[in-house]
């Protein structure tokens, strides 16, 4: 399962996230002059240090994980290269995103006492199962992508998230469907994940009585007929779909085959260009909100990730980076243990590429800003921030 830095999880695919330039109406933020940078200053001494990334890596969303491993992988070979005198070893460890896998995995994790700081999980499945393993071993753990809200409320010390939770999502994702694209009927669909659920439940609470209907599907679904025709008797403006891409994509092809005249709005789980290569023509009419911020003006760390990769970041690539960054920081300062880089983690204030770093004692970001996108000539480009 684990695998050295110099490996690639697997061979590079034609993807790209939110790739692409990004209409007059919608520009993305600036990178700010303060923004942490894994090369530090390249004074930094160190030895046997080790972070790890584990998530899903293959599997049916392998896409959502290894754009995060990507832009780990870049931070950390970034501090290598300008730090001879601290090389930080990287491990990777895969999860497929099955919550039934990822305690055996995250036990090996545990197991290899060098990793300092864990860059994950991904999914918010596989991270309720694994809480409390990683607060036993008294592991720092920084997910830049699990969003459902309940993982800050196990009482863990060692949990931390990277961007905002559905909580913050499913309001604006309520304020984007309602304000922006004057939905007046609405249709929430959700998969039956721990994500899926909890999204579609904080979207469904959000939008109150303009949620006219509901459906369900199911993980690895993909005839949807039953729900296309659910859809196309109910005639919404708009339908939301809390999932991941996998079953997307057929959806809402399906849907444009019956002739469903509906906006399709997905989450941070289907905003991948898996999404578009596999939607047919629906794609061109898919919008997406995420909690996470556009990269068009992350100039250098476009240019080195797809340098590195040989193509452009995806959805939570910056981020990964971002949480990286951190953990690498704190082994630049002199830590040499797990209980000083959780210590350095939950202590830590400082900028980054998309936002500013501070945590509450839940784990907890206050700044988590929330963006919408949509399929521009085949590519995923930033639509504003709600």
């Amino acid at each position: 399962m684990a695998v050295s830095v110099a490996m690639s999880a697997c061979t590079a695919r034609d993807q790209g996230g939110s790739g692409g330039s990004a209409t007059p109406s919608a520009t993305a933020p600036q990178q700010a002059p303060d923004a942490a940078d894994p090369k530090g200053d390249g004074k930094a001494r160190c030895s046997g240090a080790t972070l790890a990334y584990a998530g899903t890596i293959n599997g049916t969303s392998a896409a959502l994980g290894q754009n995060i491993l990507f832009g780990v992988e870049l931070a950390v070979k970034q501090h290598n290269e300008a730090n001879p005198g601290c090389q930080v070893a990287f491990k990777q460890f895969d999860t497929e995103g099955k919550p039934d896998k990822a305690p055996g995995v995250v036990a090996q994790v545990i197991s290899e006492t060098p990793i300092l700081g864990v860059i994950g999980l991904p999914f918010s499945g596989e991270s309720k199962a694994t809480g409390d393993l990683f607060e036993q071993a008294g592991l720092v753990h920084v997910t830049p992508s699990a969003t459902n809200p309940a993982l800050a409320d196990h009482g863990w010390k060692t949990f931390f998230r990277g961007m905002g939770n559905d909580l913050v999502q499913g309001k604006a994702a309520a304020k984007f469907l309602t304000e922006k694209l004057k939905a007046g009927k609405i249709c929430v669909i959700e998969d039956d994940s721990e994500y899926g659920t909890g999204l579609g439940s904080q979207v469904k609470q959000a939008l109150g009585g303009k949620a006219a209907c509901t459906d369900k599907v199911k993980g690895g679904q993909t005839d949807f007929s039953a729900v296309v025709n659910k859809m196309s008797s109910e005639k919404p403006d708009a339908v939301f779909y809390a999932g991941y891409y996998p079953e997307a994509a057929p959806l809402a092809q399906q849907l444009d085959d019956k002739g469903v005249a509906t906006k399709f709005v997905g989450t941070d789980g289907v905003k991948d260009q898996e999404f578009v290569k596999n939607a047919g023509n629906a794609a061109g009419k898919t919008y997406f909100t995420c909690p996470c911020v556009p990269e068009d003006n992350f100039k250098d760390f476009t240019a080195a990730y797809k340098k590195v990769e040989g193509h452009d970041p995806g959805t939570y690539s910056p981020e990964g980076y971002d949480v990286a960054t951190i953990m690498l920081k704190g082994i630049d300062k002199g830590v040499k243990d797990r209980a000083g880089l959780l210590d350095f983690v939950r202590n830590y204030d400082g900028q980054g590429l998309t936002k500013k770093f501070t945590w509450n004692d839940k784990g907890e970001l206050s700044d988590v800003p929330v963006w919408s996108y949509k399929v521009e000539n085949g590519r995923i480009v930033n639509n504003g921030q709600i």
